[in-house]
């Protein structure tokens, strides 16, 4: 008996450390390789939790605590652009990326994703012009226009900027969005 229980806990130690080695590797493989131009020292992490690694290219700067500035809202507003932590439609995770709000109240805020994947063959995107607001980007990202999602007031962490006016007007024409 006493050396099944020996086997056991040696099985038991292997499965733990397995883990903590996935975890780590997971960990230092989505570690951002710098900040982004214009975002000062903070580097916003953004990534899945507790799932596989992200693909090259997938980081995005790191969330950063609300700061009190006196020239815009504490609060995310219609038709601006906020990073803020977005739950995965399957309910597997979250990660930090930026959407739109589409209305506020004091709660949260109803948004939608915007992505930089490219989904220029798709009709439930369209292109937003990304360098108002992510002087980082490569190139223009995509703005989902299937339903909203509503996110709490603490998932807001940092404020992008705010909508091209001809896409916002064009947001809010659809009538299967809310309005605010």
């Amino acid at each position: 008996m006493p050396e099944a229980l020996l086997w056991a806990a040696a099985i038991l130690l292997a499965v733990a450390a397995g883990w903590a080695w996935n975890s780590w590797r997971h960990r230092v493989s989505t570690r951002p390789s710098g900040t982004r131009p214009g975002r000062g020292a903070t580097a916003r992490t953004g990534g899945r939790r507790s799932a596989p690694p992200r693909p090259r290219g997938a980081d995005r700067p790191a969330a950063k605590p609300r700061s009190r500035d006196t020239d815009r809202q504490d609060a995310p507003a219609p038709g601006e652009i906020w990073w803020a932590d977005v739950p995965y439609a399957d309910g597997s995770g979250s990660k930090v990326r930026p959407c739109l709000v589409l209305r506020a109240d004091s709660r949260g805020a109803d948004v939608l994703k915007i992505t930089s994947q490219d989904k220029s063959d798709r009709d439930d995107h369209v292109r937003i012009p990304t360098r108002d607001w992510d002087p980082g980007a490569e190139h223009d990202s995509y703005l989902s226009l299937t339903e909203p999602t509503r996110l709490s007031s603490a998932a807001f962490a940092d404020h992008a900027g705010r909508c091209d006016a001809d896409l916002w007007r064009k947001v809010r024409s659809l009538r299967h969005l809310p309005t605010p």
